[in-house]
């Protein structure tokens, strides 16, 4: 069913777009049957899992941490991973440097921008974003490649589309300043084809490839 799944939702999205298959709380033979059909970018939300799941498969996959990252736990991930979303302070940022430092290695991120309606979602205002992209640049070993926002937990798609319009007018906005951001990532199982059509070059799908959680 994986590979089904997989192929259905990889001829649904234009080629510009990458697709992190969302594999946080599937056994690595879930990751597995994803990876021999040619999946390469995997997200998870725990450093734990994340950090074992990379020990475990093969070094060519790109690990995505999508989850909340805590500064105390970046050391644990700092080795080998791809890209760290949803990083929304300073101190978070300046501990992804250190690590990556230690490391002798720079870590790509992505800045994630409030755009739901719910208050529980993390996220910066474009303030906020705007003075993490000045304080960001006197950091060496990290490489903020893009934006990722989360929309509201809702099955109304002009409210999706209205969040997703506000995050990609954004981005055009501090592209124009920040030619380094190249990532709008916006997008998940339930409302990734709406993102697509409104500018996303990056979606976050579980469900829809893997099933439904555990």
């Amino acid at each position: 069913m994986i590979v089904e799944n997989l192929n259905k939702i990889k001829s649904d999205i234009p080629e510009d777009v990458t697709l992190v298959a969302v594999s946080k709380t599937k056994p690595n033979s879930a990751i597995m049957a994803a990876y021999e059909v040619g999946q390469r970018a995997f997200g998870e939300n725990k450093v734990q899992d994340l950090a074992a799941k990379a020990e475990a498969l093969p070094d060519d996959i790109e690990w995505h941490m999508i989850g909340h990252l805590q500064t105390n736990k970046v050391k644990y991930i700092a080795p080998f991973v791809h890209l760290i979303h949803g990083v929304d302070s300073f101190k978070l940022l300046k501990e992804i440097d250190k690590r990556a430092q230690q490391q002798q290695r720079i870590i790509g991120c992505l800045l994630q921008v409030h755009i739901a309606e719910e208050t529980s979602k993390f996220g910066l205002s474009v303030l906020d974003l705007q003075a993490l992209l000045k304080e960001s640049s006197s950091l060496k070993n990290i490489a903020i490649k893009g934006l990722m926002g989360m929309a509201t937990n809702t099955s109304d798609a002009s409210v999706l589309r209205k969040e997703f319009a506000f995050l990609k007018h954004t981005f055009a906005q501090f592209q124009s300043e920040h030619n380094e951001l190249k990532i709008l990532s916006m997008g998940m199982s339930g409302d990734y084809a709406i993102a697509i059509e409104e500018g996303s070059t990056m979606v976050r799908v579980g469900s829809a490839i893997f099933g439904s959680r555990l």
